[in-house]
């Protein structure tokens, strides 16, 4: 079992950053995908980013691409999604999750989820 908790989300002007992190416990992460998601109001889940078990290959939505990025430390047992040049439409719950594959776009492939984080961005 992975348990996965998403801290650092939070209210940000139009424009502005923010790094939201995922802690693991339980196993370590470094034999698993992992991946980010977001969910809007009103909308479904939705894929944001996704890095393989080493940090070596990374994968992006194509509206996040250039202005997100994800990454990993195992030996923290941490991944990260640093969000700059936010936009309204950023605006969402966003969780962390784990995969047995080594990296998936797929909400479906991933075998355990965190409770989420609000972010919320503001003209």
């Amino acid at each position: 079992q992975v348990q996965l908790v998403e801290s650092g989300g939070g209210l940000v002007q139009a424009g502005g950053s923010l790094r939201v992190s995922c802690a693991a416990s339980g196993r370590t992460i470094s034999r698993y995908g992992m991946g980010w998601f977001r969910q809007a109001p009103g909308k479904e889940r939705e894929f944001v980013a996704a890095i393989s078990r080493s940090g070596g290959s990374t994968y992006y939505e194509d509206s996040v691409k250039g202005r997100f990025t994800i990454s990993r430390d195992n030996a923290k047992n941490t991944v990260y999604l640093q969000m700059n040049s936010l936009k309204l439409e950023d605006t969402a719950v966003y969780y962390c999750a784990a995969s047995s594959m080594v990296i998936t776009p797929r909400p479906y492939e991933y075998d355990y989820w965190g409770q989420g984080t609000q972010v919320t961005v503001s003209s």
